[in-house]
């Protein structure tokens, strides 16, 4: 199921990262592991957020995921399910109009 990860860092604990060293590669590690079709990162209610797209293959590999953001940034967590063009008209047919 394609997916969207919003993750909503701490500032403070993304801002000791920053000064670690550590933000780059907790970042690179994480789009490594998701291989997100889409990455894209701002600024948003002022924090650092992160907005990931991807296909979740089973809902076990939610912990897997979201643990990293959890332990490192303290970051808030939300997963979106999302459609493409085909998928909203796949699931208009079934309406049976």
């Amino acid at each position: 199921m394609r997916v969207l990860l919003k993750a909503s860092l701490d500032t403070e604990r993304s801002n000791e990262a920053i000064r670690s060293g550590t933000l780059g590669k907790l970042i690179q590690e994480s789009v490594e592991q998701i291989k997100p079709e889409a990455a894209y990162f701002t600024a948003e209610d002022g924090n650092r957020t992160a907005y990931l797209v991807f296909d979740l293959e089973d809902v076990s590999q939610i912990p897997a995921i979201s643990e990293p953001f959890f332990l490192n940034l303290g970051a808030k967590i939300f997963y979106t399910p999302l459609m493409n063009l085909d998928d909203v008209k796949k699931g208009l047919s079934q309406l049976g109009q």
